[in-house]
C-alpha cells in the first residue's frame, strides 16, 4: 500500500512539476543575465566617468605643451584626430608620449556607443528568452527597461534598499529589511554573552601512543584537539589545559607527579604561514605554564616527550617530526637545547630516559630500537642486535624492568628481553665495544603488541592490537591473568595504572575504559572516530546527536556529559534533525539514503532515498509537518510528516539550484524557504504553492525565519572577513534568543557575533580548541549551551553561555582553567 501510493506521489508530481522546472531553469539564467547586465552597467558608467576625466585633462595638457614650446600646440591636435606624427623636439615627444598613454586607456575602455549596444543586445537577448513563459513577462520587461523592485530607481536598486557582497568576483545582492532605516548608521558591537568550554567529548587513540596519566589528584590526563584533559574518574569533572595553538600529539608525566610536558603540531594560520611546534611544561594543579620549550626548534612538529628520572627530571627528551626525527635533550628549568643529534628517516614511536642513569636514553620505531649515550654535549649510538631472532616490522613500545634490562613489544606479538653484552673482541678484535642483543623472547599477543606498562614490584601488563588482550605478568614475564576488552572499543593502544588493581585503558577506538581482571571494564570516555558533520540538538532536552564518517550514530547527554547510545549504520551520516515532538531523529547519509530512528527504541521507523548523491541537510519545518532534504544534486525534497514523525509521503521537489544544497531554513509560518547552494546563491522557495521559486528576492526582504543556519543572508554578512573564498566558513548558527549567531569557520575557531550582524568586518568573540576545521555548529534549547564539532579532530566541544556583565578581554577564552601568565620562551 505505501509503495503504491508512493509511485502515485511521485508520478503526480513529476507530471506537475514539468512546467515549473522548465520555468525554474529560465528564471535562475535570467538572474545570471542580470547579473551580468548589472556589471556592464557599473562598467559602463565607470568607462564614461574616465572618459570626462580625460576630456577635462586634454585642455590643460594642450596648456603645458604651448607653454613649453608654443609649435607643439598643432601636433598635439594631429595626434588626437589621427594618432600619429614625428616630432625632433624632445619636449614634443614627452607631450605625445603623455596624449598617447591617455589614448590608450581610452582605448582599452572601450567606444561607449558600443557598451552601449552590447547592453541592448543582452537585455533583448534576455527578454527574447522569457517571451514563452508569460507568467515571466512582466519581470523580463523589468529587466529590460532597467527596472527594479517597486520603490526603487530605474537601471539600478537604490542604496537604501540594498547592499552587494562579493565572494569569489561573484556579487551577492542583499535586501535591506524595511525596519531598518538607515543602514549607514547601524552599529557592529560583540555581543554580552561569552563563551566558556564546559566539556570535551573524545580521546585521540587512533594515532597517538602513551597519551593517557593517572595524577594523585585522582585525575587521567588525556589530550584530544588542542585541549590537554584532565578528568576526575570519581568526581566526573574536567579541567582542561588549553594553552595550545595546534593539535597535541604528546604527553608525559614528570617524576614529581605534579608537572607534565606536552607537544603540539606546527598547523598553519589563516594565511596558509607555518606555525613553529613547541613543547609546554604546566602544573597540572594550577594550570600555570612553566616553561615553552623549542619554539622554532622543532620541524612540523613534536612526536614523543619523555622526562628524565634519575636526577628527578632535569632534563626533557624530544623526537620531532622532521625526516631526520631530531633528538635533543633540554634543561626543564632553564629552558636551553643541551644537546641535539638526527636519529633515523624512519618512524619513531617511543623515547625514554633509562630509570637509573640520564645520560642513556632509549628510541624504537620502525625496525629499530637505538641505545644513546650522552657525554659532554654528544650523543653516541648503539643499535640494537637482533642476531637470530627474527627482524619486525615495527618495534612499538618499551619498559625498563627492575633489573635494568630493556623489554620492547613489537608487532610480531613478542616482548623482547635486551641487555648488554660484552665485547666480542675473539671475533671483532681489540677495537670490539659491548653490544645490546636480545636475551630472550616471549611470545605474548596475537598481532602487535602495543603497549607495555611497569607496576610496583616489577609486574609489568601488556596491551595487545589483534587480539585486544590485557595480560599481566610477573618480574620474570610468566603470564599471570589477563582479559579481553569488547570488541567495539577497539585495540588497546595504551595502560595507565591506578591503584595496582585498578586500570585505565586507552583504545584505538577513541575510548577509554576503567576497570579491573575481575571485574571487566567500563566506557568512562568515548567519541568519534572519523570526520564529523551532522549535528543537532533536542526541541526540548539537554542532549543532542552526531554522526560522521565513520558510520556512527549517537547521542549524547549535555548534563550528565556522556553518550546515551550509538548505533553504525552501514553508509556514513552528514546531516540530522530532530522533529519537533522531539521523538524521532532523521538522519541524512551519503549515498541520497534517510533514515528516521525513534530515540527511545533506536529503531529505523522510516526511510527513504532522494537521487543518489549525498545529502547536506535534513530540516523540519516548524510545526513539523514538512521535512526538507537538501542534497548535492541541486535538489531540495520535501515531504509530508504525518504520525507524529513517523511516516512521509513525497509532496515537491524544489528545482533552480544550478549547484549542491549547502544550508536552509524555514520561515516561522513554515511556508517559505530559504537556502543557499555550492556556488553561493541564495533562493527563496513557496513550499504552500507547490514548492514555487520566488522570482523577486526583494518580497522576502522582511521574511521571518524560524532557524537561521545560512551562512549567506542580509542578517549574517558581517561575519565573512573580506577576502573569503566561500568555504571560508562551515556552519553557523543563530540563538533561539535571536540574540547572537555562532559560526564555525575552517581555521578551527569558533566566533560568536551579535545578531543580526549585517555589516562588513562585524566584531565578535573568537574561540580556540579544534585542532581541524570547524564543521558545525548548534545551540541546545535553552541556549545555555553551545556546541560544536571539528572535522578531522573527532573532537566535540561543549561550551557554557556566559550571559552579559564584563568579560575578560582575551581573544582566547576557551577553557574554565587558570589564567596562566606569559611562558618562559626559548
Amino acid at each position: 500500500m505505501d509503495s503504491s501510493t508512493n509511485s502515485l506521489d511521485d508520478a503526480s508530481a513529476d507530471g506537475s512539476a514539468d512546467f515549473a522546472d522548465r520555468a525554474s531553469m529560465m528564471e535562475v539564467r535570467l538572474q545570471a543575465q542580470e547579473d551580468e547586465i548589472t556589471l556592464l552597467k557599473s562598467s559602463l558608467a565607470d568607462a564614461l566617468r574616465k572618459l570626462r576625466l580625460h576630456d577635462q585633462l586634454l585642455p590643460l595638457l594642450k596648456q603645458q605643451l604651448i607653454a613649453v614650446n608654443p609649435n607643439a600646440a598643432g601636433v598635439l591636435n594631429q595626434v588626437c584626430c589621427t594618432g600619429s606624427t614625428r616630432l625632433s623636439s624632445s619636449s614634443a615627444i614627452d607631450g605625445i608620449r603623455l596624449t598617447t598613454r591617455v589614448r590608450r586607456n581610452s582605448e582599452k575602455l572601450g567606444n561607449p556607443e558600443k557598451q552601449r549596444k552590447r547592453l541592448d543586445k543582452k537585455a533583448a537577448s534576455s527578454a527574447n528568452l522569457l517571451s514563452r513563459s508569460p507568467s515571466l513577462d512582466n519581470r523580463a520587461k523589468e529587466l529590460v527597461s532597467g527596472a527594479g523592485p517597486p520603490g526603487s530607481r530605474r537601471g539600478t536598486y537604490s542604496q537604501e534598499q540594498s547592499i552587494k557582497m562579493f565572494i569569489r568576483g561573484r556579487p551577492i545582492t542583499m535586501y535591506i529589511p524595511s525596519n531598518i532605516q538607515n543602514y549607514e548608521d547601524l552599529k557592529m558591537e560583540p555581543p554580552s554573552e561569552r563563551l566558556e568550554l564546559d566539556w570535551v567529548y573524545g580521546y585521540r587513540g587512533r594515532d597517538c601512543r602513551d597519551n593517557l596519566y593517572f595524577l594523585p589528584s585522582g585525575e587521567a590526563v588525556f589530550f584530544i584537539a588542542c585541549v590537554v584533559v584532565l578528568y576526575h574518574i570519581n568526581n566526573r569533572t574536567q579541567r582542561h589545559y588549553d594553552k595550545h595553538t595546534d593539535c597535541v600529539r604528546c604527553l608525559t608525566l614528570h617524576p614529581d607527579k605534579v608537572r607534565m610536558a606536552s607537544g603540539q603540531t606546527a598547523g598553519v594560520d589563516k594565511d596558509g604561514k607555518p606555525l613553529h611546534p613547541c613543547v609546554h611544561i604546566w602544573d597540572s594543579t594550577t594550570l600555570v605554564t612553566l616553561q615553552q620549550i623549542g619554539l622554532g626548534a622543532f620541524q612540523r612538529g613534536v612526536g614523543c616527550v619523555a622526562f628524565s628520572f634519575a636526577d628527578s627530571g632535569a632534563f626533557l627528551c624530544v623526537i620531532d617530526d622532521s625526516n631526520e626525527h631530531m633528538l635533543s635533550v633540554w634543561d626543564c628549568n632553564k629552558g636551553t637545547r643541551h644537546a641535539e643529534v638526527k636519529n633515523t628517516n624512519e618512524a619513531v614511536f617511543c623515547v625514554e630516559f633509562n630509570s637509573n642513569d640520564s645520560t642513556n636514553i632509549i628510541t624504537c620505531g620502525k625496525s629499530h630500537v637505538y641505545f644513546w649515550t650522552l657525554s659532554a654535549g654528544q650523543f653516541t649510538k648503539k643499535q640494537g642486535i637482533f642476531g637470530k631472532y627474527k627482524k619486525p616490522k615495527f618495534i612499538q613500545c618499551f619498559v625498563f624492568s627492575l633489573t635494568g634490562d630493556v623489554l620492547t613489544g613489537d608487532s610480531e606479538g613478542n616482548i623482547l628481553t635486551w641487555g648488554k653484552s660484552a665485547a666480542d673482541v675473539k671475533t671483532l678484535g681489540k677495537g670490539a665495544k659491548e653490544t645490546f642483543q636480545i636475551m630472550r623472547q616471549t611470545r605474548a599477543h596475537e598481532g602487535s603488541v602495543f603497549t607495555l606498562c611497569s607496576l610496583q614490584g616489577g609486574a609489568v601488563l601488556s596491551g595487545g592490537g589483534k587480539d585486544r588482550k590485557i595480560i599481566r605478568w610477573s618480574a620474570d614475564l610468566a603470564p599471570e591473568r589477563e582479559c579481553e576488552i569488547p570488541e567495539n572499543y577497539g585495540a588497546v593502544r595504551t595502560i595507565s595504572d591506578v591503584d595496582g588493581e585498578e586500570l585505565l585503558v586507552g583504545t584505538t577506538r577513541n575510548a577509554i575504559l576503567r576497570g579491573t581482571f575481575s571485574d571487566g571494564f567500563v566506557a568512562i570516555v568515548q567519541g568519534h572516530m572519523d570526520e564529523m558533520w551532522g549535528l543537532a540538538t533536542h526541541p526540548s532536552q539537554n542532549i543532542f546527536i552526531t554522526c560522521g564518517h565513520d558510520r556512527q550514530v549517537c547521542l549524547w547527554k549535555t548534563e550528565e556529559h556522556k553518550l546515551d547510545w550509538c548505533i553504525t549504520l552501514e553508509e556514513y551520516g552528514l546531516c540530522a534533525d530532530f522533529c519537533p515532538n522531539g521523538s524521532v531523529v532523521s538522519v541524512g547519509l551519503s549515498t541520497g539514503r534517510w533514515m528516521v530512528l525513534d530515540l527511545l527504541t533506536r529503531e529505523v521507523v522510516s526511510e527513504s532515498i532522494d537521487g543518489n548523491e549525498q545529502l547536506s541537510v535534513m530540516r523540519y519545518s516548524p510545526d513539523g509537518s514538512f521535512l526538507a532534504v537538501g542534497s548535492h544534486d541541486n535538489f531540495i525534497y520535501i515531504y509530508n510528516v504525518t504520525e507524529s514523525g513517523r511516516r512521509y509521503t513525497r509532496f515537491g521537489k524544489c528545482n533552480g539550484h544550478s549547484s549542491f544544497i549547502t544550508h536552509l531554513d524555514w520561515s516561522k509560518d513554515g511556508k517559505y524557504i530559504m537556502s543557499n547552494s555550492g556556488d553561493y546563491e541564495i533562493l527563496y522557495w513557496d513550499v504552500a504553492a507547490g514548492c514555487k521559486l520566488l522570482r523577486n528576492r526583494f518580497e522576502s526582504k522582511d521574511r521571518e525565519w524560524a532557524s537561521y543556519t545560512c551562512v549567506l543572508g542580509f542578517h549574517v554578512m558581517g561575519v565573512w572577513l573580506e577576502g573569503s573564498d566561500g568555504t571560508d566558513i562551515n556552519a553557523l548558527c543563530r540563538s533561539h534568543s535571536e540574540r547572537m549567531v555562532a559560526v564555525a569557520d575552517d581555521f578551527c575557531k569558533v566566533h560568536l557575533f551579535q545578531y543580526p550582524c549585517p555589516k562588513p568586518k562585524a566584531p565578535s568573540h573568537k574561540y580556540e580548541g579544534h585542532g581541524s576545521h570547524v564543521t558545525n555548529v548548534c545551540f541546545t534549547h535553552s541556549d545555555s549551551h553551545l556546541l560544536s564539532m571539528g572535522g578531522k579532530d573527532t573532537c566535540i566541544l561543549q561550551w557554557r553561555v556566559i550571559r552579559g556583565g564584563p568579560g575578560d578581554s582575551r581573544e582566547k577564552l576557551a577553557s574554565t582553567s587558570t589564567s596562566s601568565p606569559e611562558p618562559a620562551t626559548s
